[in-house]
């Protein structure tokens, strides 16, 4: 008997799961809130490591077509004082995909959506409840009344999860705002600014904030601030001149990022999961991504969402005694690999958004994390 499988979510780390199963010939169905593919905009690029996002594309049978649309320019990474002065100025070595090139994350999952058979994925279709049934497996219910069922569930729905209330309890804590905004084609309308950033990424770093810009493949600039989640109501926050106004003094130049923006600033809370985070296994039902450990935005989630992918999928398509010993095997090899990732995510995080940011985030450019954050 066939084992279906429904995958709730389809960001990256769900759909490279289901583009993996299908290339050992196991079907899925994903069930994914948005409208469409083009239902929101899907933020900014992202940098793929060699060890986790880019071994997933591997697996997925995607890492030519990934090299095809990457951009290995766009590791350049630069990093200013408040004054505008610059600190540290990374040049990645030209037209070389030796380290972690960057991907508009619109680009990558449109990649992995292109990938996967027709109607593989069933849009407009946001987990209510999932609920186990007395024989085995899980019956379904979605906002809208539709329900289904399925022998294996996978949580793949992000920081909200559904599915992670069937496993553990843990709490979500803030650890940080982010306040995001966009000015398109900037190299037109805003050359100084293109110029100012780059290729890449540009960080202008203060005592307890970080003004952030990255160039996207569409020649757009995506703007964020991120400061302590503490600091200042939300609400404050989607106000232009509110923003400008915390950024008194900074050079004019980088300031000149936020007075660029098209349309108003779009704050939102970022919040992660403690690091130590386990659950006791159950049967056919499990996490992946932000689901199962949700991290600070430091340059890990995406990646470590599409290793746990690669992983989970290798295992159900290679375990004879079933999906739930796959499910267990999969698990205890992912506690232990992100344990250690998320406290140093944690560490760096705070080390972003500390009174003295600047020299730290200096030393870790140059010394490298560990030591860094060390203590």
């Amino acid at each position: 008997m066939t084992t279906r499988i429904a995958i709730a979510g389809g960001g990256l780390g769900g759909l490279t799961l289901a583009r993996i199963l299908h290339r050992h010939g196991i079907g899925t169905t994903v069930y994914e809130r948005e409208a469409n593919r083009s239902a929101r905009r899907q933020g900014g690029s992202l940098d793929l490591h060699p060890e986790s996002g880019q071994h997933a594309l591997a697996e997925a049978g995607l890492a030519g077509r990934f090299r095809s649309r990457a951009r290995p320019e766009g590791e350049e990474h630069r990093i200013l004082d408040t004054a505008g002065r610059t600190l540290v100025h990374h040049e990645p070595e030209p037209g070389s995909f030796a380290g972690r090139p960057e991907i508009d994350r619109s680009v990558l999952r449109d990649l992995l959506l292109d990938s996967l058979p027709d109607g593989t994925v069933m849009w407009g279709h946001r987990l209510a409840a999932a609920t186990p049934r007395p024989g085995g497996g899980w019956e379904l219910g979605f906002h809208g009344g539709h329900r289904t069922s399925c022998d294996v569930l996978i949580g793949a729905d992000g920081a909200r999860s559904v599915v992670r209330a069937r496993l553990n309890d843990a709490p979500l804590s803030y650890v940080a705002t982010l306040v995001e905004l966009n000015i398109d084609d900037a190299a037109r309308r805003h050359p100084a600014l293109a110029e100012l950033v780059g290729p890449g990424n540009l960080w202008c770093v203060g005592a307890n904030q970080i003004l952030a810009a990255q160039r996207l493949g569409d020649g757009s600039l995506r703007v964020g601030i991120s400061l302590r989640a503490e600091d200042l109501a939300i609400d404050a926050l989607r106000d232009q001149r509110a923003l400008l106004d915390m950024f008194d003094g900074w050079a004019p130049g980088v300031t000149a990022l936020i007075k660029a923006a098209d349309g108003p600033p779009t704050p939102r809370l970022i919040e992660a999961m403690p690091a130590d985070t386990r659950w006791t296994g159950r049967s056919g039902v499990t996490l992946i991504g932000d689901a199962a450990h949700l991290m600070p935005p430091v340059g890990e989630g995406a990646n470590q969402a599409m290793l746990d992918a690669a992983e989970l999928a290798a295992l159900l398509a290679a375990e004879p005694a079933g999906p739930d010993a796959a499910i267990r095997a999969y698990e205890e090899a992912m506690f232990a690999r992100i344990h250690p990732i998320a406290e140093m995510s944690a560490r760096v995080q705070a080390m972003m958004l500390s009174p003295t940011a600047p020299e730290d985030i200096v030393r870790f450019f140059t010394t490298g994390p560990a030591e860094a954050v060390a203590g």
